[in-house]
């Protein structure tokens, strides 16, 4: 006997075991079934489950448990990523608690203590994707610096650098100064800070007592400006372009220059050019070849390029020294406060410095050509399709990619220098001292290059190299290309692309077919979550007081295309609720004694009601299955909430109590088979949303094997019945639309009033005649009959050809109800013209976060409806 509640907590580990156990989440590739590949996002080793991964994997395991049950040989391949800087840094903290630093230890034993480190702690999050039910084919799991996915990044590396595809370079980077390595644009944050705008004053070279004046946010990268830039149409500087100022402080020649990049509208039109340590400044100063001058050294101190008084100063010491020095010099012509964004490092917390450096770099711009022609013909597609407009927009103005960083964790570079500098870059050392005996003609000591290789490069090899390669293995000519990738937006240009341009060069064709990106999960006011704000939720806490499916489905249930999801815990609550209706409607098919037959063959049902729910199910599998392909997963839970709660447990259940209780034998037979079999082929098509109460319902009610490994239900539609489902969707509207004129009216719910048909056609007398018991009860009917006038005191509605005709006068004060919805109808007349002129408002609709506004059209349409039911109840009356 099922009890009185489902325990999850109680259930899914237990569930999860057997499922592992039974090895119902491997893909097979001696299978002769057409494969399905998923290739997971692979989660930081350091990580935990936050909203955003629940999101992701939720989605990836309704598609590969769906594809499961569809007969695909589905692979959904696990594993996490090194995550070089976020990994060394936890290192180095629990290091610094002991007062030890890595460089105490060096770098073998230092790396040694990260694998340590990795083996005990690295496996939170898998742990975690195992609480929110992820079904990936677990032996099969991958790390980006395990044995295979090194060698694929040592031959990736030394491939491409042959080709010329990856060089050294002196170029600017995100320069972190605490952790001393260049970091990723995703590792920058962009803090909103108070700030000031300095005024100063260049001398021009063949007048002294002239000044151009300059407007920057960082005097002391003055140090190392090499060029003032103006705009080419800016009236104020035209004699001045092509002369030169002299750099106060400094005493430096630099050329004013004219390009575009310069904003007559901002500051002073004219801006100071530092190519060493802004990443414009750079890209101007490339085109009019203006000097590189580096002033900062790796600390982000004054360094040897700058004068004297100047040297060994921090940036900011130099910051006020240089201003003073200005100020003092009679050059400072005024100061601005300004609220400006300034870019700090994500895992040092410090401000990131833009500082030219030789590193090694890829050469992305030729490897992206590919990439942007697979989406442009259609070999990979986005979903929603509006993202392709963002990775055409990276992709067309790609940088070369800077892939070395100077940490100590993470795949080395197989590269080594010798004695004058030549480098050699081969897969192993041997091959490398080969190489250099070949080039001096004798052996000659080398030495290697010490920094790693950026994480998003292992990262972009996962498609293939997580299937063996470089090695031809069964499982890469299977699963590659993969059929879906599923991520969040934020990480098309630095994953998404990169695994394209890979693919595309190593294995010849596209890594996926399909890129689905999903949406952020934001706080219910439609805020991005944030520990600061204090508004994260944490999945595993929700898992944990609302069960594994409750949350599942909901993230499922909000995933619409295009749209965050703002997520509360009532909505949690409200599908845990949901789960409890199945749960109840299963109690009530046990207490009823309708047992499963899985034997049983839907189209020899006799019964109306028992043909309209069969037809009804096939309809729905037919909804969820299409909304699953379609990656409307919002569509599928919608479709399957509507039936279970709606069709099957409000109104089947309702049809079928008197069948049931009722004289006939063989139609009580017939409804107890019916009502097992439709719950459980419900249960089987929920599963892939709420792996959980389904597994545990299905064996309560008899099935043999898990349900995590049964075919989805086929062959539905077959036995479906139009005109079952005309004759029982007549009830349903005619109940329903009862229902709501007594809602509108204002009828208690205990009276019982009269109804009344006019101008019946034959078969609505008949339908109402078949199933006038059912209609009386569930409409709460005193009597149902045929009329040819309609009596005073009666409100009317319609139904198809006849007349509703409801005599209310009786058990309704028709003159207080009317004074009720006319005072009901101005408020919302008033809430809809204060709603309507906030959206008709350009500037609102303009400056209000896009969540606001779109909170705000809901909100509107949501009136609009409420005002037409109340206009509908008053013409109702009036027309009395």
């Amino acid at each position: 006997m099922l009890g009185k509640t489902f325990e999850a907590g109680a259930v899914e580990t237990a569930h999860y075991e057997k499922w592992e156990e039974a090895g119902a989440f491997a893909a097979d590739p001696t299978s002769n079934k057409v494969p399905y590949t998923i290739m997971m996002p692979p989660p930081n080793v350091t990580g935990s489950l936050h909203m955003g991964h629940a999101l992701t994997f939720t989605i990836q395991d309704i598609l590969i448990r769906f594809k499961r049950k569809t007969g695909r040989d589905a692979l959904w391949q696990p594993g996490t990523d090194h995550a070089g800087i976020a990994t060394q840094s936890v290192v180095e903290r629990q290091l610094a608690e002991k007062q030890i630093s890595r460089r105490d230890l060096g770098r073998e034993a230092f790396v040694e203590k990260v694998w340590e480190w990795k083996a005990e702690s690295g496996g939170t999050i898998t742990k975690q994707l195992r609480a929110l039910g992820a079904s990936p084919d677990w032996p099969r799991e991958r790390f980006t610096m395990d044995e295979g996915c090194s060698d694929a990044v040592l031959k990736v590396f030394v491939d491409l650098y042959k080709k010329g595809l990856i060089y050294k370079d002196k170029r600017l980077v995100n320069w972190d100064p605490k952790l001393h390595t260049a970091i990723s644009d995703l590792e920058v944050q962009q803090v909103e800070s108070k700030g000031h705008l300095w005024y100063f004053r260049y001398p021009l070279e063949d007048n002294p007592e002239q000044f151009i004046t300059v407007a920057t946010t960082r005097p002391e990268t003055m140090l190392g400006d090499s060029g003032i830039a103006v705009h080419p149409d800016d009236e104020r500087y035209k004699d001045l372009v092509g002369k030169y100022a002299t750099l106060p402080l400094v005493g430096r020649r630099i050329p004013i220059v004219a390009d575009e990049y310069s904003d007559p509208e901002k500051g002073s039109g004219a801006v100071k050019m530092t190519p060493a340590h802004d990443f414009n400044d750079f890209e101007v100063g490339r085109r009019h070849d203006l000097e590189m001058i580096n002033v900062f050294d790796s600390h982000a101190r004054i360094n040897e390029n700058a004068p004297e008084a100047y040297r060994g100063l921090d940036r900011f010491e130099a910051r006020k020294k240089v201003v003073a020095d200005m100020d003092a010099a009679g050059l400072l012509e005024k100061i601005d406060e300004i609220q400006h964004t300034v870019p700090h490092g994500d895992r040092s917390g410090v401000e990131i410095e833009p500082w030219l450096t030789d590193q090694w770099y890829c050469d992305a711009v030729t490897l992206a050509k590919p990439a942007i022609e697979a989406v442009e013909t259609g070999k990979t597609e986005f979903v929603p399709k509006n993202w392709e407009n963002t990775y055409f927009e990276w992709m067309r103005n790609i940088q070369p990619w800077c892939i070395s960083r100077q940490l100590w964790w993470g795949h080395q570079i197989p590269a080594w220098y010798g004695p004058d500098g030549q480098v050699f870059v081969e897969e192993s050392e041997e091959a490398a001292l080969a190489a250099a005996k070949a080039h001096y003609g004798k052996d000659a000591e080398l030495t290697r290059d010490e920094d790693v290789l950026d994480t998003w490069f292992s990262s972009a090899l996962w498609p293939f190299s997580t299937l063996g390669w470089p090695e031809q293995t069964p499982e890469l000519d299977r699963y590659y290309p993969g059929d879906v990738l599923v991520t969040g937006f934020d990480i098309i240009f630095f994953w998404v692309a990169r695994m394209m341009m890979m693919g595309i060069h190593f294995m010849g064709e596209v890594p996926f077919k399909t890129v689905y990106i999903h949406a952020l999960v934001r706080d219910q006011h439609g805020a991005k979550m944030s520990k600061s704000k204090g508004n994260v939720m944490d999945p595993l806490d929700l898992v944990e007081k609302f069960g594994t499916d409750a949350l599942r489905f909901t993230l499922a249930a909000m995933a619409a295309q295009g749209r965050d999801i703002k997520l509360a815990e009532s909505r949690i609550e409200g599908y845990r609720n949901f789960a409890t209706k199945l749960w109840n409607a299963a109690r009530y098919a046990e207490m009823n004694e309708c047992k499963w037959d899985a034997s049983f063959d839907p189209k020899s049902a006799r019964q109306t009601a028992n043909r309209w729910i069969i037809s009804e199910l096939a309809a729905t599998e037919a909804k969820v299955s299409k909304a699953i392909d379609e990656y409307r997963f919002n569509e599928a839970a919608g479709a399957l909430y509507q039936f279970i709660w709606g069709t099957f447990c409000d109104w089947y259940v309702e049809f079928t109590k008197p069948i049931l209780s009722g004289a006939d034998a063989d139609a009580a037979a017939e409804t107890r088979t019916v009502t097992a079999w439709t719950l459980m082929q419900a249960v089987n098509l929920l599963n892939p949303l709420m792996p959980y109460i389904t597994e545990e319902l299905w064996g309560a009610f008899g099935g043999e094997d898990l349900l995590i490994t049964t075919a989805w239900p086929q062959g539905l539609s077959e036995a479906a019945d139009p005109s079952a489902v005309a004759e029982m969707d007549w009830v349903v509207r005619l109940i329903s639309e009862i229902r709501s004129i007594r809602a509108e009216m204002n009828v208690p719910a205990g009276a019982k009033i009269d109804l009344l048909l006019k101008d019946m056609s034959a078969e609505t007398e008949a339908r109402l005649a078949r199933h006038r018991e059912v209609i009386l009860r569930l409409a709460r009917l005193e009597s149902a009959e045929a009329t040819g006038q309609i009596p005073a005191g009666a409100v009317q509605g319609v139904i198809d050809e006849a007349v509703i005709v409801l005599p209310i006068a009786d058990v309704v004060d028709l003159s207080q109800e009317r004074v009720r919805l006319e005072k009901d109808l101005g408020k919302l007349d008033s809430e809809i013209m204060k709603l309507d002129k906030k959206l008709s408002n350009e500037s609102f609709v303009a400056r209000a976060p896009e969540e606001v506004v779109e909170e705000n059209r809901e909100r509107l349409a949501e009136e609009r409806a409420r005002r037409d039911k109340l206009a509908a109840a008053l013409e109702r009356i009036a027309a009395l």
